[in-house]
């Protein structure tokens, strides 16, 4: 897992938001972000389990705001992208 690599949430109450990691904060956990305005998933520590990452990246400092993390969404065209929610599958 790297810094701004997007992922999907695939447990608890955001299962199926799109993020951002922001930072890695050692052993199974990352700092993930939607950030919330765009996908509703808020910015909190998330166990490694309990994401999949997704192909694409973007170019963010570790430790980005929210604020940073919407710009180089937008730059990169995946704001539209992040804000669909995916299929989670419970089976």
């Amino acid at each position: 897992m790297e810094v701004g690599r997007l992922v999907v949430k695939i447990a608890g109450r955001d299962a199926g938001c799109k993020g951002v990691i922001v930072s890695v904060l050692g052993g199974q956990r990352v700092l993930v972000t939607g950030p919330k305005t765009l996908s509703g998933l808020r910015r909190k520590p998330v166990n490694v389990r309990h994401i999949i990452p997704l192909p694409h990246k973007i170019d963010i400092a570790k430790d980005s705001t929210d604020e940073e993390v919407l710009k180089a969404l937008e730059a990169k065209g995946l704001a539209e992208y992040v804000k669909r929610k995916a299929e989670v599958s419970r089976w």
